[in-house]
């Protein structure tokens, strides 16, 4: 296998842009959530709640980036075929992306009267971010075939990618507040929870019964036994999550961390259960990672970039993570 690079490389490229969107789902995914949960605060604390994803946003957004990218250059084949098929909820993510970024800095110069205003637009692109992204999920899950059933199944899973985000972003408020807004974000954290493991239980059910070959993955013997213990895991790091937020807030702020954590966990479970059920394709049921691959001696040469950025991303990304480490302080522009 590594002797002949027409086989390793597309795994280690289809590895590699799978990695960025998990990070990506992780990091984005929760100040995205942070966005979402704008009405359940007060005004006066919306400025707190920016402070605690400002620092990070947009080196969240990177991964987001990256990933496009690897598909671009990696597969195109597959990027043509993707992006045809979900161009519509591209098209409105990348819609709702800016009024996000948009929002982020004109509350900041807005006059009084308008920065309410602002803070609508924020909370919209951030939801309608989450929903076509899940939404795109749910019709890939589906092959992206277009019909009523997918488009309903597509409508389900952009709600339960909502509330999963919505659980990332309220697990991260719990991390980054204290007080009133620390105690309605662990309110809001259970109930996403609740939706969000119905979600992924939804998907698990329906995505065996989409194809056959997924469904002789699963539930054949010996792939079985270790497919079996990703939803098991999840189950208990869901439980792990629902006790420690019975007990949040503590005074002490002790394990305020674990709903984050784990939250992070049953995401990471989940990408895996769904990487291993569609691997070797790229788009399902059609086009493999090896046929839909660049050329090696183009592969190579990207890889050698991929090996320099990457790091650096991650340097970077981990060295704002450790300055802004902390509760988030009252926000100021002057």
């Amino acid at each position: 296998m590594f002797d002949d690079p027409a086989v390793w490389l597309p795994v280690a490229f289809a590895a590699l842009m799978g990695l960025s969107i998990l990070i990506y789902v992780i990091l984005d995914g929760y100040d995205l959530g942070v966005g979402i949960l704008f009405p359940i605060a007060r005004p006066e604390e919306h400025d707190r709640m920016i402070a605690s994803i400002g620092p990070f946003w947009d080196a969240n957004e990177t991964w987001l980036v990256l990933a496009v990218g690897l598909l671009l250059v990696a597969f195109p084949v597959a990027h043509g075929a993707i992006l045809s098929a979900l161009y519509l909820p591209v098209t409105v993510m990348l819609i709702a992306l800016i009024m996000r970024g948009v929002a982020f800095e004109f509350r900041a110069k807005a006059e009084a009267g308008w920065k309410p205003t602002w803070d609508r637009i924020f909370f919209a692109g951030s939801l309608l971010t989450a929903l076509s992204q899940g939404y795109m999920l749910g019709l890939y899950v589906m092959g992206l075939d277009r019909s009523l059933a997918t488009v309903g199944f597509g409508l389900v899973t952009a709600v339960c990618v909502a509330a999963g985000y919505t659980l990332m972003g309220a697990t991260w408020l719990i991390i980054k507040t204290d007080g009133d807004l620390q105690r309605r974000a662990v309110r809001r954290a259970r109930v996403a929870l609740v939706v969000t493991m119905i979600g992924f239980a939804v998907i698990s059910v329906v995505t065996p019964l989409v194809s056959g070959r997924i469904f002789d993955r699963w539930f054949s013997l010996p792939e079985f036994l270790f497919l079996s213990p990703l939803p098991l895991m999840a189950l208990v790091l869901a439980t792990v999550v629902w006790v420690v937020l019975a007990n949040q807030p503590h005074a002490r702020d002790r394990f305020s961390w674990v709903p984050f954590a784990g939250s992070a966990g049953i995401f990471t479970l989940a990408f895996f259960g769904l990487a291993y059920s569609f691997y070797p394709f790229i788009v399902p049921d059609r086009l493999t990672i090896y046929a839909a691959a660049s050329a090696p001696e183009s592969l190579l040469i990207i890889l050698v970039g991929a090996l320099v950025v990457v790091p650096v991303i991650v340097a970077y990304s981990a060295f704002s993570y450790w300055v802004f480490r902390g509760k988030a302080t009252e926000l100021r522009y002057d």
